[in-house]
């Protein structure tokens, strides 16, 4: 048995799109480009001023000041509480933890100045002690080229002695002993070397080694009446202590 083919009727697939689709339903919502919404009537844009749906103005959000003409907010209300005072107004928690923080960074603080001060002493007591090093190291160094220089004059005073004796008997007035002479007791100057024991002069026994004493009534004390052997002394250093005569007080 042949099979009926089916043909189309016109308008059947119009009717069928009626039907699917009725008269009177809500077109398909098209986001809106300015809020970026899915809503087609704005009913969620909270910048909307009218509620779309109940027609009633909006209630301006809590915290948020209606703008004045020209984009300036507009002034508080007369009532409105401070925002410095809200600040103020803390919880006991809060206030305390407050005060922890700032207990701690007072103590840190003391801290830190009591380090500084542990650390400023200390190294003044690094500079007292490289100062003291120092005068140390040249009272030593001092004392070694004294005690070298006296080393050496000591060695010498014998040829000092013989041109002491020459100057008495009178070898020394002229001639090139003379010279020589003069040239070495200048060299002596130099090196700081003092000539001890003069006649006339106090008997002192740190300087003088009296080897005898002649009675005088002219004198009431100890004075030196005749150089035997000169003495010589080099800064504080004693290098030998002069042999004199001297006259005492007669009984």
């Amino acid at each position: 048995m042949a099979e009926h083919e089916e043909f189309p009727v016109p308008g059947a697939d119009d009717e069928g799109r009626d039907a699917a689709s009725p008269e009177g339903q809500d077109e398909p919502k098209v986001a809106d480009p300015s809020t970026g919404s899915g809503q087609a009537d704005g009913s969620g844009d909270p910048s909307r001023k009218i509620d779309p749906e109940t027609g009633e103005p909006r209630e301006a959000a809590s915290g948020d000041a209606p703008a004045a003409e020209g984009g300036e907010p507009a002034p508080a209300a007369a009532g409105a509480p401070d925002a410095g005072a809200a600040s103020d107004d803390l919880s006991d928690e809060d206030r305390a933890l407050l005060e922890g923080e700032a207990a701690a960074i007072e103590a840190e603080r003391a801290a830190f100045e009591a380090k500084s001060a542990q650390q400023l002493d200390e190294l003044q007591r690094l500079r007292a002690e490289f100062v003291n090093y120092r005068n140390r190291t040249e009272r030593d160094r001092a004392g070694d080229r004294d005690a070298t220089t006296a080393s050496v004059i000591r060695t010498m005073l014998p040829a000092l002695d013989d041109l002491d004796l020459a100057e008495k008997h009178g070898d020394l007035a002229e001639g090139p002993l003379a010279i020589v002479a003069q040239k070495l007791r200048a060299s002596f100057d130099q090196l700081g070397v003092v000539r001890l024991g003069e006649v006339g002069e106090a008997f002192d026994i740190d300087k003088h080694e009296a080897v005898a004493q002649l009675p005088n009534p002219e004198v009431t004390e100890m004075v030196v009446a005749d150089v035997v052997q000169a003495g010589y002394r080099i800064g504080d250093r004693m290098l030998r202590a002069a042999k004199v005569a001297v006259f005492v007080p007669a009984e």
